[in-house]
Protein backbone atom coordinates (compact mmCIF):
# COMPACT_ATOMS: atom_id res chain seq x y z
CA UNK A 1 0.00 0.00 0.00
CA UNK A 2 1.27 3.14 -1.09
CA UNK A 3 2.43 6.27 1.35
CA UNK A 4 -0.80 7.90 2.07
CA UNK A 5 -0.50 12.46 2.11
CA UNK A 6 -0.33 14.08 5.02
CA UNK A 7 -3.60 15.93 4.36
CA UNK A 8 -5.58 12.95 4.21
CA UNK A 9 -4.19 11.24 6.99
CA UNK A 10 -5.07 14.59 9.05
CA UNK A 11 -8.53 14.15 7.73
CA UNK A 12 -9.01 11.04 8.56
CA UNK A 13 -7.89 11.09 12.13
CA UNK A 14 -10.05 14.77 12.92
CA UNK A 15 -13.43 12.53 10.96
CA UNK A 16 -12.35 9.62 13.56
CA UNK A 17 -12.99 11.84 16.48
CA UNK A 18 -15.79 13.61 15.49
CA UNK A 19 -17.70 9.97 14.45
CA UNK A 20 -16.02 8.60 17.87
CA UNK A 21 -17.76 11.82 19.97
CA UNK A 22 -21.48 11.01 17.62
CA UNK A 23 -21.66 7.86 18.36
CA UNK A 24 -20.64 8.18 21.88
CA UNK A 25 -23.45 10.41 21.91
CA UNK A 26 -25.53 8.48 20.96
CA UNK A 27 -24.92 5.45 23.30
CA UNK A 28 -25.29 7.57 26.33
CA UNK A 29 -28.26 8.82 24.81
CA UNK A 30 -27.55 12.67 24.69
CA UNK A 31 -28.61 13.76 21.32
CA UNK A 32 -31.93 12.44 19.86
CA UNK A 33 -30.51 13.39 16.10
CA UNK A 34 -27.06 12.12 15.95
CA UNK A 35 -27.98 8.81 13.73
CA UNK A 36 -29.06 11.84 10.70
CA UNK A 37 -25.95 13.79 11.38
CA UNK A 38 -23.46 10.93 11.55
CA UNK A 39 -24.31 9.55 8.49
CA UNK A 40 -22.50 12.39 6.74
CA UNK A 41 -18.54 11.92 8.50
CA UNK A 42 -19.04 8.37 8.03
CA UNK A 43 -19.69 8.97 4.36
CA UNK A 44 -16.51 11.61 4.36
CA UNK A 45 -14.65 8.74 5.84
CA UNK A 46 -15.65 6.17 3.11
CA UNK A 47 -14.52 8.38 0.72
CA UNK A 48 -11.22 9.56 1.95
CA UNK A 49 -10.19 5.93 2.69
CA UNK A 50 -11.45 4.85 -0.55
CA UNK A 51 -9.05 7.09 -2.31
CA UNK A 52 -5.99 5.60 -0.57
CA UNK A 53 -6.55 1.69 -0.54
CA UNK A 54 -5.84 -0.97 -2.97
CA UNK A 55 -8.31 -1.90 -5.28
CA UNK A 56 -9.25 -5.18 -3.51
CA UNK A 57 -10.27 -2.75 -0.81
CA UNK A 58 -12.46 -0.72 -3.32
CA UNK A 59 -14.03 -3.39 -4.68
CA UNK A 60 -15.90 -3.50 -1.39
CA UNK A 61 -17.45 -0.07 -1.68
CA UNK A 62 -18.24 -0.88 -5.04
CA UNK A 63 -20.39 -3.53 -3.74
CA UNK A 64 -22.24 -1.43 -1.29
CA UNK A 65 -23.07 0.80 -3.56
CA UNK A 66 -24.28 -1.52 -5.79
CA UNK A 67 -26.09 -2.35 -3.09
CA UNK A 68 -27.66 0.93 -1.89
CA UNK A 69 -28.55 1.24 -5.32
CA UNK A 70 -31.20 -1.81 -5.34
CA UNK A 71 -32.17 -0.35 -1.81
CA UNK A 72 -32.85 2.69 -3.45
CA UNK A 73 -35.05 0.89 -6.60
CA UNK A 74 -36.11 -1.83 -4.87
CA UNK A 75 -36.92 -1.01 -0.89
CA UNK A 76 -39.78 0.72 0.04
CA UNK A 77 -37.59 1.35 3.58
CA UNK A 78 -34.92 1.95 1.89
CA UNK A 79 -33.80 5.32 4.15
CA UNK A 80 -34.25 3.19 7.25
CA UNK A 81 -31.61 0.69 6.20
CA UNK A 82 -28.84 2.88 4.33
CA UNK A 83 -29.10 4.61 7.86
CA UNK A 84 -29.07 1.61 10.00
CA UNK A 85 -26.06 0.63 7.57
CA UNK A 86 -23.68 3.52 8.07
CA UNK A 87 -25.30 3.44 12.09
CA UNK A 88 -23.26 0.21 12.09
CA UNK A 89 -20.41 1.10 10.36
CA UNK A 90 -19.79 3.70 12.52
CA UNK A 91 -20.19 1.84 15.66
CA UNK A 92 -17.58 -0.57 13.95
CA UNK A 93 -15.03 1.64 13.07
CA UNK A 94 -14.89 3.40 16.55
CA UNK A 95 -15.11 0.19 18.40
CA UNK A 96 -11.93 -0.46 16.02
CA UNK A 97 -10.49 3.20 17.18
CA UNK A 98 -10.93 2.51 20.57
CA UNK A 99 -8.78 -1.35 20.59
CA UNK A 100 -5.71 0.18 18.09
CA UNK A 101 -5.56 2.74 20.87
CA UNK A 102 -4.66 -0.20 23.37
CA UNK A 103 -1.90 -1.67 20.87
CA UNK A 104 -0.08 1.77 20.22
CA UNK A 105 0.30 1.94 23.98
CA UNK A 106 1.61 -1.42 24.62
CA UNK A 107 3.83 -1.02 21.52
CA UNK A 108 6.33 0.94 23.64
CA UNK A 109 5.95 -1.18 26.95
CA UNK A 110 9.03 -3.27 27.95
CA UNK A 111 6.94 -5.23 30.21
CA UNK A 112 5.27 -6.42 27.31
CA UNK A 113 7.84 -7.42 25.31
CA UNK A 114 9.58 -9.00 28.37
CA UNK A 115 6.34 -11.00 28.93
CA UNK A 116 6.34 -11.90 25.27
CA UNK A 117 9.85 -13.36 25.58
CA UNK A 118 9.58 -15.09 28.52
CA UNK A 119 6.12 -17.81 27.14
CA UNK A 120 7.65 -18.00 23.96
CA UNK A 121 11.09 -19.27 25.40
CA UNK A 122 9.58 -21.97 27.33
CA UNK A 123 10.61 -25.72 27.31
CA UNK A 124 8.06 -28.26 25.01
CA UNK A 125 6.56 -29.73 28.04
CA UNK A 126 4.58 -26.12 28.67
CA UNK A 127 5.47 -24.35 25.43
CA UNK A 128 2.01 -24.98 24.15
CA UNK A 129 0.14 -24.25 27.31
CA UNK A 130 2.00 -20.99 27.72
CA UNK A 131 1.68 -19.63 24.74
CA UNK A 132 -2.15 -19.90 24.43
CA UNK A 133 -2.73 -18.63 27.72
CA UNK A 134 -0.30 -15.96 26.02
CA UNK A 135 -2.29 -15.76 23.26
CA UNK A 136 -5.53 -15.09 25.25
CA UNK A 137 -4.04 -11.99 27.72
CA UNK A 138 -2.13 -10.69 24.80
CA UNK A 139 -5.36 -11.14 22.62
CA UNK A 140 -7.22 -8.88 24.96
CA UNK A 141 -4.65 -5.91 24.54
CA UNK A 142 -3.41 -5.81 21.69
CA UNK A 143 -6.47 -7.91 19.38
CA UNK A 144 -5.02 -9.32 16.36
CA UNK A 145 -1.50 -7.18 17.22
CA UNK A 146 -1.21 -10.22 19.91
CA UNK A 147 -0.13 -12.64 16.76
CA UNK A 148 2.27 -10.02 15.26
CA UNK A 149 3.80 -9.75 18.65
CA UNK A 150 4.34 -13.09 20.26
CA UNK A 151 5.10 -14.55 16.28
CA UNK A 152 7.75 -12.06 15.98
CA UNK A 153 9.34 -13.70 19.29
CA UNK A 154 7.90 -17.11 18.43
CA UNK A 155 10.20 -17.42 14.81
CA UNK A 156 13.33 -15.16 16.63
CA UNK A 157 12.88 -17.85 19.51
CA UNK A 158 12.64 -20.80 16.83
CA UNK A 159 15.32 -19.15 14.33
CA UNK A 160 18.41 -20.32 17.27
CA UNK A 161 17.01 -24.27 16.40
CA UNK A 162 19.90 -25.33 13.49
CA UNK A 163 17.78 -28.67 13.08
CA UNK A 164 15.44 -28.11 10.43
CA UNK A 165 13.11 -30.52 11.28
CA UNK A 166 12.80 -29.54 15.04
CA UNK A 167 12.67 -25.78 13.64
CA UNK A 168 9.57 -26.65 11.53
CA UNK A 169 7.82 -28.96 13.92
CA UNK A 170 8.28 -25.91 16.72
CA UNK A 171 7.03 -23.02 14.60
CA UNK A 172 3.88 -25.23 13.65
CA UNK A 173 3.07 -25.79 17.23
CA UNK A 174 3.92 -22.74 18.41
CA UNK A 175 2.02 -20.37 15.84
CA UNK A 176 -1.24 -22.85 16.45
CA UNK A 177 -0.98 -21.90 19.79
CA UNK A 178 -1.23 -18.50 19.36
CA UNK A 179 -3.48 -18.51 17.23
CA UNK A 180 -6.00 -20.93 18.95
CA UNK A 181 -5.46 -18.84 22.17
CA UNK A 182 -6.15 -15.61 20.67
CA UNK A 183 -9.11 -17.08 19.24
CA UNK A 184 -10.91 -18.78 22.37
CA UNK A 185 -10.97 -15.03 23.79
CA UNK A 186 -13.09 -13.68 21.17
CA UNK A 187 -16.96 -15.31 22.59
CA UNK A 188 -16.21 -13.76 25.73
CA UNK A 189 -13.66 -10.29 25.76
CA UNK A 190 -15.52 -7.18 26.04
CA UNK A 191 -12.73 -6.02 23.33
CA UNK A 192 -14.15 -8.96 20.73
CA UNK A 193 -16.25 -7.89 17.30
CA UNK A 194 -17.20 -11.45 17.80
CA UNK A 195 -19.22 -9.99 21.15
CA UNK A 196 -19.34 -6.44 20.17
CA UNK A 197 -21.11 -7.20 16.68
CA UNK A 198 -23.84 -10.15 17.98
CA UNK A 199 -25.11 -8.01 20.90
CA UNK A 200 -25.52 -4.86 18.99
CA UNK A 201 -27.99 -6.66 16.28
CA UNK A 202 -29.74 -9.30 18.75
CA UNK A 203 -32.75 -7.22 21.04
CA UNK A 204 -32.00 -8.21 24.61
CA UNK A 205 -28.72 -9.70 24.48
CA UNK A 206 -25.57 -8.38 25.98
CA UNK A 207 -22.15 -8.70 27.27
CA UNK A 208 -22.67 -9.58 30.70
CA UNK A 209 -25.11 -12.21 29.84
CA UNK A 210 -22.78 -13.81 27.00
CA UNK A 211 -19.46 -14.06 29.49
CA UNK A 212 -20.51 -17.55 31.08
CA UNK A 213 -21.53 -19.53 27.76
CA UNK A 214 -19.10 -17.42 25.66
CA UNK A 215 -16.19 -18.65 28.55
CA UNK A 216 -17.34 -22.06 27.59
CA UNK A 217 -16.65 -21.72 23.81
CA UNK A 218 -13.26 -20.38 24.12
CA UNK A 219 -12.36 -23.41 27.04
CA UNK A 220 -13.55 -25.91 24.40
CA UNK A 221 -11.39 -23.91 21.47
CA UNK A 222 -8.30 -23.76 23.37
CA UNK A 223 -9.15 -27.29 24.93
CA UNK A 224 -9.04 -29.07 22.17
CA UNK A 225 -6.14 -27.38 21.12
CA UNK A 226 -4.00 -27.93 23.54
CA UNK A 227 -5.39 -31.79 23.65
CA UNK A 228 -4.86 -32.28 19.93
CA UNK A 229 -1.13 -31.07 20.88
CA UNK A 230 -0.56 -33.51 23.81
CA UNK A 231 -2.25 -36.74 21.97
CA UNK A 232 -0.16 -35.60 18.42
CA UNK A 233 3.30 -34.54 18.96
CA UNK A 234 5.54 -34.97 16.95
CA UNK A 235 7.45 -37.66 16.29
CA UNK A 236 11.82 -36.66 15.70
CA UNK A 237 14.21 -38.69 13.41
CA UNK A 238 16.72 -36.99 16.10
CA UNK A 239 16.92 -36.82 19.65
CA UNK A 240 15.88 -33.32 21.07
CA UNK A 241 18.93 -31.18 21.89
CA UNK A 242 19.99 -29.75 24.89
CA UNK A 243 17.73 -26.65 25.85
CA UNK A 244 18.53 -23.01 26.59
CA UNK A 245 17.74 -21.75 29.59
CA UNK A 246 14.87 -19.40 29.80
CA UNK A 247 15.00 -15.67 30.45
CA UNK A 248 13.07 -14.07 32.88
CA UNK A 249 10.41 -15.92 35.54
CA UNK A 250 6.58 -15.75 35.68
CA UNK A 251 6.83 -12.33 37.22
CA UNK A 252 7.29 -11.50 34.09
CA UNK A 253 3.31 -11.85 32.92
CA UNK A 254 2.34 -10.20 35.96
CA UNK A 255 2.37 -6.38 34.70
CA UNK A 256 0.06 -8.21 31.92
CA UNK A 257 -2.18 -9.40 34.14
CA UNK A 258 -2.43 -6.99 36.52
CA UNK A 259 -3.16 -4.40 33.10
CA UNK A 260 -6.18 -6.93 32.43
CA UNK A 261 -7.82 -6.87 35.95
CA UNK A 262 -7.68 -3.17 35.99
CA UNK A 263 -9.06 -2.81 32.16
CA UNK A 264 -11.93 -5.53 33.42
CA UNK A 265 -12.64 -3.87 37.29
CA UNK A 266 -13.41 -0.20 35.42
CA UNK A 267 -15.18 -1.63 32.49
CA UNK A 268 -17.63 -3.66 35.28
CA UNK A 269 -17.45 -0.99 37.71
CA UNK A 270 -18.24 1.81 35.27
CA UNK A 271 -21.47 -0.78 34.02
CA UNK A 272 -22.90 -1.23 37.53
CA UNK A 273 -22.62 2.60 37.93
CA UNK A 274 -24.07 4.00 35.21
CA UNK A 275 -26.31 0.69 33.86
CA UNK A 276 -24.38 2.25 29.83
CA UNK A 277 -23.68 -1.06 27.97
CA UNK A 278 -20.51 -2.84 28.00
CA UNK A 279 -19.08 -2.42 24.43
CA UNK A 280 -19.92 2.07 25.07
CA UNK A 281 -17.69 1.60 28.30
CA UNK A 282 -14.99 0.26 25.91
CA UNK A 283 -14.84 3.32 23.53
CA UNK A 284 -14.43 5.75 26.60
CA UNK A 285 -12.41 4.05 29.14
CA UNK A 286 -9.73 2.23 26.56
CA UNK A 287 -8.75 5.17 25.05
CA UNK A 288 -8.63 6.44 28.33
CA UNK A 289 -6.70 3.94 29.97
CA UNK A 290 -3.93 3.58 27.04
CA UNK A 291 -3.63 7.47 27.84
CA UNK A 292 -3.15 6.26 31.16
CA UNK A 293 -0.67 4.07 30.39
CA UNK A 294 1.58 6.19 28.08
CA UNK A 295 1.73 9.14 31.20
CA UNK A 296 2.91 5.87 33.56
CA UNK A 297 5.66 4.97 30.43
CA UNK A 298 6.95 8.31 30.32
CA UNK A 299 6.70 9.36 34.36
CA UNK A 300 9.97 11.18 34.20
CA UNK A 301 9.84 12.69 31.09
CA UNK A 302 6.97 15.35 31.16
CA UNK A 303 3.96 12.64 31.09
CA UNK A 304 1.05 15.25 30.44
CA UNK A 305 3.17 16.68 27.55
CA UNK A 306 3.96 12.75 25.92
CA UNK A 307 0.47 11.70 26.27
CA UNK A 308 -0.77 14.82 24.56
CA UNK A 309 1.90 14.26 21.83
CA UNK A 310 1.22 10.41 21.52
CA UNK A 311 -2.54 11.36 21.63
CA UNK A 312 -1.61 13.77 18.34
CA UNK A 313 0.65 11.38 16.38
CA UNK A 314 -1.94 8.65 16.58
CA UNK A 315 -5.17 10.95 15.57
CA UNK A 316 -3.10 12.06 12.65
CA UNK A 317 -0.86 9.61 11.76
CA UNK A 318 -0.71 6.40 12.90
CA UNK A 319 -4.80 5.93 12.50
CA UNK A 320 -4.56 6.18 8.95
CA UNK A 321 -1.84 3.21 8.75
CA UNK A 322 -4.83 1.13 9.50
CA UNK A 323 -6.83 2.58 6.82
CA UNK A 324 -6.73 -0.83 4.69
CA UNK A 325 -8.75 -2.34 8.05
CA UNK A 326 -11.14 0.49 8.51
CA UNK A 327 -12.91 0.40 4.72
CA UNK A 328 -12.89 -3.48 5.20
CA UNK A 329 -14.62 -3.51 8.89
CA UNK A 330 -16.99 -0.76 7.72
CA UNK A 331 -17.77 -2.16 4.44
CA UNK A 332 -18.24 -5.71 6.08
CA UNK A 333 -20.85 -4.27 8.64
CA UNK A 334 -22.35 -1.76 5.90
CA UNK A 335 -22.80 -4.10 3.23
CA UNK A 336 -24.34 -7.11 5.76
CA UNK A 337 -26.83 -4.66 6.56
CA UNK A 338 -27.90 -3.29 3.45
CA UNK A 339 -28.29 -7.07 1.73
CA UNK A 340 -30.10 -8.32 4.49
CA UNK A 341 -33.45 -7.45 3.42
CA UNK A 342 -32.33 -8.49 -0.08
CA UNK A 343 -31.83 -12.05 1.58
CA UNK A 344 -34.85 -12.00 3.36
CA UNK A 345 -36.28 -11.40 0.00
CA UNK A 346 -34.80 -13.99 -1.41
CA UNK A 347 -35.85 -16.48 1.24
CA UNK A 348 -39.72 -16.24 1.14
CA UNK A 349 -39.57 -16.44 -2.36
CA UNK A 350 -37.72 -19.68 -2.27
CA UNK A 351 -39.98 -20.35 0.64
CA UNK A 352 -37.60 -20.47 3.19
CA UNK A 353 -38.66 -20.18 6.64
CA UNK A 354 -36.15 -20.75 9.44
CA UNK A 355 -39.16 -19.86 12.24
CA UNK A 356 -40.65 -23.32 10.71
CA UNK A 357 -37.13 -25.11 11.83
CA UNK A 358 -36.62 -26.82 15.03
CA UNK A 359 -35.05 -24.25 17.25
CA UNK A 360 -31.80 -26.58 18.31
CA UNK A 361 -31.51 -27.01 13.94
CA UNK A 362 -31.07 -23.31 13.91
CA UNK A 363 -28.75 -22.54 16.08
CA UNK A 364 -26.71 -25.37 14.62
CA UNK A 365 -26.81 -23.71 11.31
CA UNK A 366 -25.40 -20.57 13.07
CA UNK A 367 -22.62 -22.27 14.01
CA UNK A 368 -21.66 -23.80 10.82
CA UNK A 369 -22.68 -21.32 8.14
CA UNK A 370 -20.30 -18.89 9.16
CA UNK A 371 -17.23 -20.91 8.65
CA UNK A 372 -18.80 -22.37 5.99
CA UNK A 373 -19.19 -18.94 4.08
CA UNK A 374 -15.93 -17.74 5.60
CA UNK A 375 -14.47 -20.31 2.97
CA UNK A 376 -15.70 -18.50 -0.21
CA UNK A 377 -13.94 -15.09 1.37
CA UNK A 378 -17.11 -13.84 3.64
CA UNK A 379 -16.00 -11.92 6.92
CA UNK A 380 -17.11 -12.83 10.12
CA UNK A 381 -18.99 -9.46 10.55
CA UNK A 382 -20.50 -9.30 7.41
CA UNK A 383 -21.80 -13.09 7.89
CA UNK A 384 -23.22 -12.04 11.16
CA UNK A 385 -24.52 -8.73 9.54
CA UNK A 386 -26.34 -10.81 6.69
CA UNK A 387 -27.72 -13.60 8.90
CA UNK A 388 -28.93 -11.76 11.86
CA UNK A 389 -31.67 -9.99 10.63
CA UNK A 390 -33.29 -12.26 9.09
CA UNK A 391 -33.59 -14.86 11.73
CA UNK A 392 -36.64 -15.52 13.87
CA UNK A 393 -37.27 -13.32 17.07
CA UNK A 394 -35.75 -15.01 20.12
CA UNK A 395 -39.18 -15.77 21.48
CA UNK A 396 -40.28 -17.35 18.09
CA UNK A 397 -37.95 -20.03 18.47
CA UNK A 398 -38.22 -20.28 21.88
CA UNK A 399 -35.12 -19.53 22.87
CA UNK A 400 -33.25 -16.87 24.58
CA UNK A 401 -31.16 -14.32 22.56
CA UNK A 402 -27.78 -14.78 24.41
CA UNK A 403 -28.53 -18.42 22.89
CA UNK A 404 -28.51 -17.00 19.25
CA UNK A 405 -25.50 -14.77 20.07
CA UNK A 406 -23.49 -18.04 21.53
CA UNK A 407 -23.79 -19.56 18.06
CA UNK A 408 -23.41 -16.25 16.48
CA UNK A 409 -19.81 -16.32 18.18
CA UNK A 410 -19.30 -20.03 18.23
CA UNK A 411 -19.46 -20.02 14.07
CA UNK A 412 -17.41 -16.71 14.47
CA UNK A 413 -14.23 -18.28 16.23
CA UNK A 414 -14.58 -21.35 14.16
CA UNK A 415 -14.35 -19.19 11.30
CA UNK A 416 -11.27 -17.67 12.74
CA UNK A 417 -9.27 -20.43 12.55
CA UNK A 418 -10.52 -22.22 9.32
CA UNK A 419 -11.45 -19.26 6.60
CA UNK A 420 -8.58 -18.24 4.55
CA UNK A 421 -9.14 -14.68 4.30
CA UNK A 422 -8.94 -13.86 8.04
CA UNK A 423 -6.67 -11.84 9.25
CA UNK A 424 -5.10 -14.81 11.67
CA UNK A 425 -4.62 -17.55 8.99
CA UNK A 426 -3.25 -15.03 6.89
CA UNK A 427 -0.72 -13.53 10.14
CA UNK A 428 0.12 -16.92 10.49
CA UNK A 429 0.32 -17.89 7.38
CA UNK A 430 2.92 -15.17 6.70
CA UNK A 431 5.44 -16.25 9.98
CA UNK A 432 5.37 -20.00 8.58
CA UNK A 433 6.46 -19.10 5.26
CA UNK A 434 3.17 -21.27 4.21
CA UNK A 435 -0.12 -20.19 2.03
CA UNK A 436 -3.22 -19.26 4.61
CA UNK A 437 -5.23 -21.89 3.07
CA UNK A 438 -2.33 -24.11 3.88
CA UNK A 439 -3.41 -23.05 7.74
CA UNK A 440 -7.19 -22.48 7.62
CA UNK A 441 -7.96 -26.31 5.97
CA UNK A 442 -4.42 -28.26 6.56
CA UNK A 443 -3.17 -27.67 9.47
CA UNK A 444 -6.51 -26.48 11.70
CA UNK A 445 -9.03 -28.60 9.21
CA UNK A 446 -9.36 -31.35 11.70
CA UNK A 447 -9.10 -29.35 14.92
CA UNK A 448 -12.32 -27.09 13.66
CA UNK A 449 -14.24 -29.80 12.32
CA UNK A 450 -13.79 -31.55 16.26
CA UNK A 451 -14.58 -27.82 17.67
CA UNK A 452 -17.61 -27.48 15.73
CA UNK A 453 -19.18 -30.74 17.01
CA UNK A 454 -18.88 -29.84 20.70
CA UNK A 455 -19.75 -26.06 19.74
CA UNK A 456 -23.00 -27.34 18.40
CA UNK A 457 -23.86 -29.63 21.13
CA UNK A 458 -23.10 -27.23 23.77
CA UNK A 459 -25.21 -24.14 22.05
CA UNK A 460 -28.03 -26.74 22.21
CA UNK A 461 -27.41 -27.64 25.23
CA UNK A 462 -27.46 -24.02 26.64
CA UNK A 463 -30.26 -23.02 25.40
CA UNK A 464 -32.20 -26.36 26.59
CA UNK A 465 -31.29 -25.87 29.83
CA UNK A 466 -30.21 -21.54 30.69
Amino acid sequence: MSPIHPIASKFIGVLMLIISLLVIARELKLWAGVESVLVVPVILLVLVLTLNVTLTRQAFVLVALLLSVINLLWNPSWQATLTSGFSTAAFIVVFFGALTTLKFAAETSPSIQNCGRFLSQQPPGRRYAALTVGGQLFGLLLNYGSISLLGSMTMANASLERNEEIRNHRIRRMLLAIQRGFISTLPWSPLSFAVAIPTSLIPGSSWALCVFPGLVNGAIMAGMGWLLDTLFKPKLSSPLPARQPVQGNWFSVMPLVLLLVLLVSLLGGAYLLTGVRVLALVMIIVPLLSMAWIALQTREDHPLKQVGRRASDYLMHQLSGFRSEMILLMMAGYIGTVASPLLGSLMAFLHIDLAALPSWLVLVILVWFIPMVGQIGMNPILAVALITPVLPAATTLGVSPTSIVVALTAGWILSGVSSPFTATTMLVGNFAGISSFQVGRKWNGVYTILCAAILSAWVVVYAIFF
